[in-house]
């Protein structure tokens, strides 16, 4: 990986586009350390060191957010609106046929349901903010803190639409200068913007697990976190590279005296095709029934339930919940995203065939038996490597952010193997000497 962008750096080019990325990464970590009109800082910071226990409820958006969310800044909302957009939107496209036909349109149906997301995201971007600005105001964002009421001084309608306004508007620079990291700089530019959100926040969750270390002044805490990361990261890269591989032979037809097919290639099944997609809808499944609580003040003894059980993630209830969720959304997701019968017709249509496989049905259950045997382990991978900052609590006694998370994990080795294998790709192109070697 290294070599790879020290090549690049080499390139004029590709150090041009190398540079112009960095630059948006910079810009983007500035804007996440401007406060929003309306808000008092020094309480925000006054909060922020009275939180033991991380972020609470808010943990997975303020992760995304790079630690801007609970800083109140410009850039508080982060990436989070245009992703839920896009989840939101490739669902909608199985069940809306209207979508569907624009996503077999290819390019120009493509570009209009990145432009259906964009009007999603703002509106998404308007309800957070406000229900954002709403939390801040009551105290909840920061249920424990002493001056967590009086985070924003001035609660007048005009003060709060113009947080709103404010909030919302960041999450459109957000959208503009990741579309710019996709045109002019390297790899995919919200999958860019988002490994800089998360790994933003490694070297304080790092230095914070030594300074609450006991054994060798912290050391020894540090030493095993930084371990347990390394072979985090080689079992995900493993796991993300393997796939199953179901060979294709294309027939050979004769159009006039020309004969054209007869090549093999296979279709690449990933163990992981659902991503990191499951974890965050489980995440967000679970934070519902504790705001819930958190909102309306309930004392019910549902209220209680969800207290003791679904709140605290070192519990045994809330571990297993979140397990079998992972892996339920792993199978839906996968099932949504991936149609075997919609391959199998265009295999069909085209003259390719899976080898002892009849074309057609036959075909499309071979596929979907397959994708299910391969989806078992992935969801349990998914599952287990989610649970790793649960058994960080109680084994480390570390906070909430423990920096080797299942979800950070996930996003940093998934986007920098993709924007690795981008460098090694128009590396080849620009050193390709073909038949003049």
């Amino acid at each position: 990986m290294l070599t790879a962008f020290a090549r690049a750096f080499k390139t004029p080019d590709l150090r041009k586009k190398l540079l112009f990325t960095l630059g948006i990464m910079v810009l983007f970590r500035l804007g996440a350390h401007i406060p929003v009109p309306g808000v008092d800082y020094r309480n925000v910071q006054t909060c922020m060191d009275q939180a033991k226990s991380g972020q609470g409820l808010f943990g997975l958006v303020n992760m995304f957010s790079g630690g801007a969310l609970l800083q109140i800044t410009i850039f508080a909302l982060g990436i989070m609106p245009y992703i839920t957009a896009s989840i939101i939107l490739q669902l909608l496209t199985v069940v809306i046929p209207r979508l569907e036909a624009l996503k077999k349109e290819g390019q120009a149906g493509q570009a209009k349901i990145t432009q259906y997301t964009r009007y999603l995201t703002v509106a998404l971007a308007v309800l957070q903010g406000t229900g954002l600005v709403a939390t801040a105001r009551s105290g909840a964002l920061f249920g424990n803190c002493t001056v967590g009421n009086q985070i924003v001084p001035n609660q007048s309608i005009f003060t709060t639409v113009v947080m709103v306004i404010t909030m919302t508007a960041g999450t459109s620079v957000i959208m503009w200068l990741g579309e710019l990291i996709t045109d002019r700089g390297i790899g995919n530019g919200m999958s860019i913007l988002m490994f800089t959100s998360i790994a933003a926040g490694f070297p304080g969750a790092l230095w914070a697990i030594k300074m609450q270390g006991k054994l060798v002044g912290g050391w020894l805490e540090f030493g095993l976190v930084i371990l347990c990361g390394l072979a985090m990261v080689a079992l995900v890269v493993f796991v993300e590279q393997a796939q199953r591989r179901i060979p294709v032979q294309y027939a050979k037809r004769m159009i006039g005296r020309r004969s054209y097919g007869g090549t093999s290639t296979y279709i690449p099944l990933k163990v992981n095709q659902a991503g990191v997609i499951p974890v965050i809808f489980a995440s967000s499944l679970l934070y519902i029934p504790a705001l819930l609580v958190q909102f309306t003040g309930s004392k019910a003894d549902w209220a209680q339930w969800v207290q003791a059980n679904l709140v605290k993630g070192d519990h045994p209830i809330y571990m297993v919940t979140y397990f079998l969720l992972i892996v339920f959304f792993a199978f839906f997701y996968v099932a949504i995203s991936f149609n075997p019968e919609e391959v199998a017709d265009n295999m069909k249509k085209y003259g390719g065939f899976i080898p002892g496989i009849r074309a057609g049905r036959p075909t499309a259950e071979y596929l979907s038996y397959v994708l299910n045997r391969i989806t078992w382990p992935g969801s349990l991978y998914l599952g287990l490597i989610a649970l790793v900052p649960t058994v960080a609590l109680v084994t480390l006694n570390a906070n909430q952010n423990f920096p080797f998370g299942g979800t950070s994990i996930l996003i940093i080795v998934g986007v920098g193997l993709e924007t690795v294998k981008q460098i090694e790709s128009q590396l080849q192109q620009r050193n390709y000497e073909g038949f003049l070697r």
